[in-house]
């Protein structure tokens, strides 16, 4: 397939390069030169510098955003509303047959402020031995703008699957980290690896006979998790291989 990734020289998108280019023809959407892949250079919120990256693409994955509570609200809209939007748009224009978002567990963190998830997530386990899942199902709650801005995402992800042609799985990516380890009592809880979120990216990209818009969570293999993984596993085949567990 021709896959366009946007963000590529990212954490993220430099794993997926790794694990996708020797099978497709890759591109790139990119702030900087991505070496070795056809980059093109461009801001996501400047639709027009944008739309060329998509011609004749099959699928996107759209990666880039400012992730987390650290950016300002102009960056947060420049990057993660006008040019989430700008890239649906571009990719519908195109005639892309999938866009693989990378949403974020952010749209449902806000519930780390209740019991039992607030244990979990603080690494205090006395008494916890079973706790309700939060499922792709669960109404929404994001802790701050940043995962706001990933609800947003999503909704407009529905809406363009059902007025469009367009295909969307919205990926609720967790933490993953250059270490590639948990490295603190949340990530326990949230931690993904790098070739586990690679291998459920990769499944997302060639997956059939999904529902033609999707959402789906993906961890590491966390005793101490709380998002449900049933979706993941039971439409893309996706079992986790590390094991949250094994860097304590």
């Amino acid at each position: 397939m021709k896959i366009l990734v946007t963000g590529m020289s990212g954490l993220i998108g430099t794993a997926l390069r790794a694990e996708l280019e020797s099978d497709h023809e890759l591109s790139a959407l990119n702030r900087s030169d991505v070496d070795g892949i056809p980059t093109t250079r461009a801001d996501l919120s400047d639709f027009d510098s944008i739309r060329g990256a998509f011609e004749d693409i099959d699928t996107v994955v759209h990666l880039a955003a400012k992730a987390g509570e650290r950016y300002t609200w102009d960056e947060l809209l420049a990057t993660n509303i006008v040019g989430t939007r700008h890239v649906f748009e571009a990719a519908r224009e195109a005639g892309c047959r999938r866009v693989v978002f990378a949403s974020s567990g952010a749209t449902i963190s806000g519930y780390e402020a209740d019991e039992p998830y607030r244990s979990l997530v603080n690494g205090q386990y006395d008494g916890l031995d079973d706790w309700p899942l939060i499922t792709t199902q669960t109404p929404t709650r994001p802790s701050g703008v940043y995962g706001s801005t990933k609800v947003w995402g999503e909704a407009l992800a529905q809406h363009l699957v059902d007025t469009t042609d367009l295909s969307i799985v919205s990926v609720r990516l967790v933490y993953v980290n250059a270490e590639d380890k948990p490295t603190n009592p949340r990530a326990f809880s949230v931690w993904c690896s790098q070739r586990d979120i690679v291998d459920f990216l990769v499944r997302a990209v060639s997956a059939n006979n999904l529902p033609r818009y999707d959402v789906a969570f993906v961890t590491s293999n966390n005793r101490y998790g709380y998002r449900d993984l049933a979706d993941a596993k039971t439409r893309y085949g996706f079992e986790p291989r590390d094991v949250a567990e094994d860097h304590r």
